[in-house]
């Protein structure tokens, strides 16, 4: 295996490891899902407060949010497909009728999205997925994109204006068009947010059986296949992931899975927390944060005590999405923003208007984003001790990485060993607890198994490479 050589390398000394150790044996001919990244979204603006940001609050950011070595290494954005209510829509004006013809127009901005999405593609990040919280309020069933409503058309929901399905399905795939007319292909494409919910901002409905999206899918599919267009489908972004079961249910009934490629939820009124296996198409958490309600901070804590917007709060989630739900992929709400701190609902913020710092929830994931790379593929690990999710990846490039999330008190040795294989390569750990972000930690070497000491409320992520 190209991935282990016959090399024993000891990283840092064995103090503070336990007394008392745990084995967890890694299979990496056992494969499970792919993983397609990790990311996050600068809609509603903040992409265009990122642009508006100094040269170097914008490097600095930038540089957290997707560099490899330094920062979280996110793979993922996600762009909101704008409906009208903020001067944001290609197509501001109905074109009187679902048969009329459309005067689409693209400023190349985007509300900064477009700039955002430059700097993200030269990082490296390849995949990007545009989101519509509505369709334009001309094609709704309430005359408004702000306002709850079905898009007209769609079963149960005739308009005196026509149906203006297909005429939706244009204007999607219409922007998906002017991106990668620009050379940044849109990868996914997602025309719901959130349907099971009524804010005062950008929605769409649709009903629990999910009949509204069952009526519309082929008709996207469609015409994304006459334009040549070839993206990813994406539904239905639920706001939990027990309200999404009930449309995947809905749609794998309906035969509606043929023409997606992703299932989506987000994690507000419910985590990702068991697999929906109703489908083997990928499951995508497309977005999640501490809105609970209760004004949550951001802060850089790490455990204090157990407070929705705490570092460790996230890595719990993240580690039973990834392991037990079966995720390909997971992406917080926003990623940088400057002077919220009374929002914790994104991973990095300038504080004092120039100077970009990162929250707990930031660690949480760089601690999987920065060595999980996207196509890797979980694999089997057994054996691990009470109190520790162990999930392990096998990347593209032959490297292994087993994640560690504590959630007990006590400190925990781990040794890991490796199906089938006498003697490993090189390997290295890091830590983030409170006190630790992404820290260089002790990983002891005995053939083809390493010993790492996991501390209570941690992460630990082991990396095991080649020459």
């Amino acid at each position: 295996m190209a991935y282990f050589l016959s090399k024993l390398v000891v990283l840092g000394g064995l103090a503070g490891f336990a007394a008392s150790q745990a084995s967890v044996t890694v299979d990496v001919g056992t494969k499970y899902q792919q993983i397609d990244g990790f990311g996050f979204s600068q809609a509603f603006g903040r992409a265009k407060e990122f642009q508006d940001a100094p040269a170097s609050t914008q490097k600095k950011a930038l540089d957290y949010l997707f560099n490899t070595t330094t920062g979280a290494g996110f793979s993922i954005i996600r762009n909101r497909v704008g409906s009208g209510g903020r001067g944001d829509s290609i197509l501001p004006n109905s074109p009187g009728s679902p048969s009329g013809k459309p005067s689409y127009t693209w400023d190349e901005d985007d509300r900064g999205q477009f700039w955002f999405t430059k700097q993200a593609a030269s990082y490296g990040v390849k995949t990007i997925i545009a989101d519509a919280w509505s369709a334009p309020g001309f094609m709704k069933t309430s005359g408004s994109e702000s306002r709850p409503g079905y898009l007209c058309g769609t079963t149960g929901h005739s308009c005196s204006s026509g149906d203006w399905r297909q005429a939706y399905a244009d204007f999607l795939i219409q922007y998906v068009k002017y991106y990668n007319q620009a050379g940044f292909n849109v990868t996914h494409l997602g025309f719901l947010n959130e349907p099971d919910f009524a804010p005062s901002y950008s929605q769409m409905q649709i009903s629990s059986n999910a009949q509204e999206a069952i009526s519309f899918i082929p008709t996207l599919s469609k015409t994304a296949a006459a334009a040549g267009v070839d993206v990813v489908l994406t539904c239905c972004d639920a706001m939990g992931w027990q309200m999404q079961s009930t449309y995947t249910t809905a749609l794998v009934k309906a035969g509606s899975t043929q023409y997606l490629g992703v299932i989506t939820g987000h994690s507000y009124s419910s985590d990702a927390r068991t697999h929906l296996s109703q489908t083997d198409l990928p499951k995508w958490n497309t977005e999640g944060g501490p809105g609970d309600g209760n004004g949550n901070a951001f802060v850089s804590t790490w455990y204090g005590r157990g407070a929705n917007e705490e570092g460790f709060t996230w890595a719990n989630k993240i580690a039973v999405a990834m392991v037990n739900a079966q995720l390909s992929a997971y992406l917080f709400w926003e990623g940088f923003e400057i002077r919220q701190t009374q929002s914790g609902s994104h991973l990095v913020d300038a504080t004092d208007g120039t100077n970009p710092k990162p929250s707990g929830i930031f660690w949480a994931f760089a601690m999987w984003s920065r060595h999980i790379r996207p196509g890797a593929r979980r694999v089997a690990a057994t054996g691990s001790p009470n109190g520790v999710i162990t999930g392990a990846f096998l990347n593209t490039d032959g490297s292994v990485v087993v994640v560690f999330t504590n959630t007990g008190t006590g400190t925990q040795s781990v040794k890991t060993s490796f199906a089938g294989v006498s003697s490993a390569g090189s390997a290295e750990a890091w830590l983030t607890n409170q006190g630790n972000t992404f820290a260089s930690t002790a990983a002891k070497m005995d053939g083809a198994a390493a010993t790492v000491s996991i501390p209570g409320r941690s992460v630990v992520t082991l990396k095991m490479t080649g020459a």
